[in-house]
Parts: C-alpha cells; structure tokens; sequence
C-alpha cells in the first residue's frame, strides 16, 4: 500500500517545481524530501523523477501518481474537514452576548432550536449591551454577539460581520391613566414630560427622534433596566420609549402604549474576522436566524 505521506511529498515537489521548495512548503529538510521520493519509487517500482540540469523533473509516471495523489490528498482533507465539524458541533462550545431584551425573548428559542439540531454543543450565554457585546466579540470572549443599531447609528468597525434577525418598532410608554389625547399626538404630546431614558443607544435615539418634532426630551431618570422603566413610568414619574422587545419580555399592568413611526431598530446577529465562520458559530447564528421573527409585533396594551 502506498504511504500517504510520501504522495504528500510528491505532490508537494510537482506543486512547487523543486525539491528546494518542496521542502520549505513541507517544512521537511531536503535529504529528507529526496528520500521520501526515493522510498516512493521502491513502493511502486517506477522511475518517478529524473534529474534536469541542476534540479530533477516528473517523468510521465510520476506526473501521472502526482495528479492522482492530489485528488487523494484533497479527498482526505476535506474528510478531515467535515470529521473536525462534526466532532466540533457534537462536542463543541459557542458563546454568546445578548442584550437583555433579547435574552428575555428570542434568545431562548434559538437555544432550544441549537439544543435540539446539536445536543452535544455547549452553549454560554453573557448579557451585554451593544457596545459592550462588540468588544467582548473582537476580544474573542464570545462567538456571536446579539446587537441592535438605529439609522443614525454609525457602522461597525471592519472585521464584524452582520446577519440581519428582525426589525423592531419602537414604543412610546406612558401611564395608562394619563390623559389619551397627550398620548394621540405621539412624542409631540410630551415636550414638557419627564422623560426616563436607557442604554446609550437607546438615549441617543430618543434625542433623534424628538429632535424630528421639535424639542429636547428632560431626562430625569436613567436606567437600562426595562422593568424598573415601565415600574417608573406607571408610579407617574415620568414617560419613555422603549423598543418592542423589551415590552415582548414584560409588559406592566398600568401601561399605554403607542408606536412611534419611524423609530424601528434592527437587530442583528454579529461574528467576527474572515469568513467562513467555525460550525458552532455558524450554527448558533442559523439557530437565531430560525428562531426570529422579521418583526417584532405590537405588544398588547397593559391592563
């Protein structure tokens, strides 16, 4: 039977032209190559190589073992290939950094979805914000980071890749008790409100689409935490806008709530560096793929 590392070394020399090259690509010593070759040619019992001026050339046998030895080597690399991503989805681990409204909603279907097509593969879940979710993505603490981004929000630095999941509309949140017509006019109904904002994204929207209609919200209160915004906001200390998702993980009795057109955000699954992406990371995302919705619905008002 013909050793595999030997054709690897040939297919090497008919590759590079040389023993020379062979070698340094192999990261073999020359005598080593050349006596390789030699051992080869015992196995088949056919000239392989012959000498040409100060370097040596495939004879017609030995172009033709070289052609089939590559086809062979190539087979043998992609089985190792598809044997490591088997091995790596059965028994492998994929992190992965949320926001926290999306770890209350989606998050867990595409947890169980992963459970089910993978049961092998480990998954860690982190809740960050976006900004926060990006770096521990480029600093390789987690595979695939679960963030969202307005249309005045700046692109993503080179080297992060975006897969699109859902759009989600944003909310304007007041007391259900408050006067309607205040909440009929949308945010222009409130240019004299307290207002309670949240994560810095979110802050920054708000000042955009106010701005739209004419005022600066008074920001009274912050706070990233979506429950303790709508506890605010039925207490009476103020009014807020808060994205579909967050009202899709908990909606307060006490509550109205109105769309805000033109104030969606999208939500994307982000991975980092060249593609393609190692299969836990490319089943994760299929996963979230699988377990979104394209848009967020409107949540039912708070009784």
């Amino acid at each position: 039977m013909l050793d595999v590392g030997r054709l690897r070394v040939l297919v090497a020399v008919a590759r590079t032209g040389s023993v020379t090259a062979a070698a340094r690509e192999l990261h073999y010593s020359q005598p080593s190559v050349s006596h390789h070759l030699a051992r080869l040619e015992a196995e088949t019992g056919a000239k392989l190589v012959q000498r040409a001026g100060r370097g040596i050339r495939l004879t017609d046998a030995g172009l033709l073992l070289a052609e089939r030895a590559a086809e062979i080597m190539g087979r043998l690399d992609s089985a190792a290939a598809e044997l490591a991503a088997h091995a790596g989805l059965r028994a492998g681990r994929v992190r992965l950094a949320a926001f926290p409204s999306a770890l209350g909603t989606f998050v867990p279907t595409a947890a169980v979805r992963l459970a089910a097509a993978h049961p092998g593969l480990d998954l860690r879940l982190a809740e960050a914000e976006p900004p926060e979710a990006l770096r521990m993505l480029r600093d390789g603490e987690v595979d695939v980071a679960v963030v969202f981004s307005y249309g005045e929000t700046g692109p993503e630095e080179d080297g992060v890749r975006m897969t699109a999941l859902l759009d989600d509309p944003g909310y304007l949140v007041t007391p259900a008790d408050g006067p309607a017509q205040e909440d009929r006019a949308g945010l222009a109904g409130h240019t004299s409100s307290r207002w309670i904002a949240g994560c810095e994204r979110c802050r920054i929207h708000l000042l955009h689409v106010c701005a739209e209609v004419g005022f600066t919200p008074r920001i009274s209160f912050t706070t990233d935490d979506y429950v303790a915004v709508q506890a605010m906001v039925a207490a009476g200390l103020g009014v807020a806008f808060l994205p579909g998702l967050a009202l899709s993980a908990h909606l307060r009795p006490g509550l109205r709530v109105t769309e805000v057109p033109g104030s969606t955000r999208r939500v994307f699954a982000a991975t980092y560096g060249e593609p393609p992406d190692p299969p836990p990371t490319a089943a994760l995302v299929a996963a979230l793929v699988a377990g979104s919705p394209d848009v967020v619905r409107r949540p039912a008002a708070g009784r």
